[in-house]
């Protein structure tokens, strides 16, 4: 499969079949998923990826497969997406996000597939700007938003719409963003 982008150590690309066990596996694991109120089995997991990989292969862009150049082997997804369904965000308002088995935790992929992304999106789709956004306590991922050089915008935090009211710790989301002219890549 021809790759959207690569790093020094990873590749980029479409959802493929042989992805679905480990995304099924990202999608139900208790640690990947602390911070989303639901799970997904097989089905949902397997529909979702059907749905990614045609918007992505539509876009040219989305959250995608990201895979190690050095095994090939799957190791999540790390893309820019069109943001639906949250009215605080204009539409066509595109976000950066990120999502990783835990074994590949805290080695750099995210930060190096992240920065790779910003320089496509700049440069390949001419965005004026990039957001993210987590739950207000979700420190590695607001983590991952810093080093790649996003700031936050308080004013811009919001309580998140496809969160139900059972979950009221995961709710609130904190907002980061960056603009072409902040990028440096």
């Amino acid at each position: 499969m021809k790759p959207i982008i690569a790093t020094s150590r990873l590749i980029v690309r479409n959802w493929t079949d042989s992805d679905r066990a480990l995304f099924h596996r990202i999608n139900a694991d208790d640690r990947v998923m602390e911070f989303f109120p639901f799970r997904r089995d097989q089905t949902a997991s397997d529909a979702f990826l059907d749905w990614l990989r045609e918007d992505i292969a539509e876009r040219g862009f989305g959250f995608c497969a990201t895979e190690l150049k050095e095994t090939g082997e799957c190791i999540g997804f790390v893309g820019l997406h069109q943001t639906a369904g949250i009215s605080s965000l204009p539409p066509g308002t595109v976000e950066i996000g990120w999502r990783l088995a835990p074994e590949f935790w805290g080695k750099g992929y995210v930060t190096e597939a992240a920065e790779a992304w910003l320089d496509f999106g700049f440069k390949t789709l001419g965005l004026e700007e990039i957001v993210s956004f987590a739950v207000w306590n979700n420190a590695r991922s607001i983590a991952v938003m810093k080093r790649i050089g996003m700031r936050a915008v308080p004013k811009r935090d919001f309580d998140h719409p496809s969160v139900p009211d059972t979950h009221p710790h995961l709710k609130r989301h904190v907002f980061y963003r960056i603009a072409r002219d902040e990028w440096s890549g």
